[in-house]
């Protein structure tokens, strides 16, 4: 998989904060995707926890002392596929982008070769001041990647930006800096989850999606480097990082903000289980349930039909979600709609569709169809990722 972690060599850099302690779920997450993992502790980072946690998380020997062992910041860096400073200080920031080497931590920056993932931990003071900024600006301009802190209640006792990110957008922008980004330049629109089409003020027609899908289709297409724009109906999943994002409610708004973002894109995945009927009178308050005896239904817009009669559309995904191996139907559906792709998954499969964190699919083209092993969503987006990168071949 293109986006893994697994295997990779990372070097972790631990400062003096108090986000220190943050560091051994950190190194967990990392162990459980397949990393591995070795820490380099400054002196002030020993009075937040010890080598000895940090070894027993990595399994890895501990690197403290420059002298310790003279030549650590040539083998350890000569081994490392990304360093990874977290927490960083404003004092190793500093030191890194003025070229100061005065310990371990900082002259393994200096000598190594590949990306540096930095996350800074500081009081808002600190990282508000434009020393600060001007050298996070300037190792930005070389190719260091940020991780930039969270606002929140800090250490001091403080409401501001510095505390360090979450532990999942450290591991995302490591697997980011790790993918080739073959899809850079490319914008793709992605629509997820399910929309919600209202009955009353209280009640609403609805599916069982989760989003699943299209998130992971949006988290790795902009790991590979596109200019993602997520449009959403309501999902309890937090966006990827840096892709924009749009919350929609109705088949109508779905079709509104796929219509508005469409100009310039170069593909649309509509993984997104659009309603197929809306309630053809909506009331504006609660409507009694003695009175509603039935329901008059109208047909939601057709989002994937309609951009697949255009002339000028961009390369079009779709998706076919069916109870049973109906994978005939699903090619019918490709040729119905004028889709280049459409992606067919049986959702009566266990681990498999709505909710799950894997999917069986079946990819179908005009002249080609191939059906995938049972795979984690962001390894099924990779494949369909592949087609829209090989079109631009």
């Amino acid at each position: 998989m293109r986006t893994s972690l697994r295997d990779k060599n990372i070097l972790h850099g631990v400062t003096g904060s108090v986000a220190a302690y943050k560091a051994i779920d950190l190194i967990r997450r990392l162990k459980d995707i397949g990393a591995s993992v070795t820490s380099v502790m400054t002196d002030a980072s020993k009075n937040f926890l010890t080598p000895l946690s940090l070894e027993l998380a990595t399994g890895n020997k501990v690197y403290t002392g420059l002298f310790d062992d003279p030549m650590a910041h040539i083998s350890l860096t000569s081994k490392a596929d990304l360093m990874l400073i977290a927490p960083a200080t404003a004092n190793l920031i500093g030191k890194f982008a003025n070229g100061i080497a005065d310990d371990l931590l900082s002259t393994c920056l200096l000598s190594f070769k590949g990306t540096v993932v930095v996350a800074p931990a500081m009081n808002w003071r600190m990282y508000e001041n434009p020393v600060l900024q001007k050298n996070l600006g300037y190792l930005k301009s070389q190719g260091v990647i940020e991780v930039p802190p969270e606002k929140g209640r800090l250490a001091c006792g403080e409401e501001g930006v510095g505390r360090m990110a979450d532990t999942e957008k450290i591991i995302e922008a490591l697997r980011a800096a790790v993918t080739a980004k073959d899809l850079s330049g490319k914008k793709i629109i992605v629509t997820a989850g399910p929309t919600r089409e209202p009955i009353d003020a209280v009640r609403f027609i609805s599916n069982r999606s989760t989003g699943k899908m299209g998130y992971a289709l949006a988290r790795v297409a902009r790991r590979r480097g596109a200019d993602v724009t997520l449009i959403s109906g309501p999902s309890c999943l937090n966006p990827p990082p840096d892709v924009k994002f749009i919350s929609v409610n109705t088949a109508v708004e779905m079709k509104n903000a796929v219509m508005e973002e469409l100009k310039g894109a170069a593909a649309l995945i509509m993984a997104s289980a659009v309603s197929d009927f809306s309630p053809k009178n909506k009331s504006r308050t609660k409507i009694d349930k003695a009175s509603l005896k039935s329901l008059q239904l109208e047909s939601a817009p057709d989002i994937l039909a309609e951009i697949g009669s255009m002339k000028n559309r961009p390369f079009l995904i779709g998706f076919a979600a069916e109870a049973g191996k109906n994978v005939e139907r699903a090619r019918k559906k490709l040729l119905k709609k004028g889709a280049d792709i459409i992606v067919f998954n049986d959702i009566s499969m266990p681990d498999s569709g709505f909710g799950t964190d894997t999917n069986k699919v079946v990819i179908i083209e005009k002249d080609n169809m191939k059906e995938l092993p049972l795979l984690t969503k962001e390894e099924v987006s990779e494949f369909i990722l592949d087609k829209i990168s090989a079109r631009r071949a």
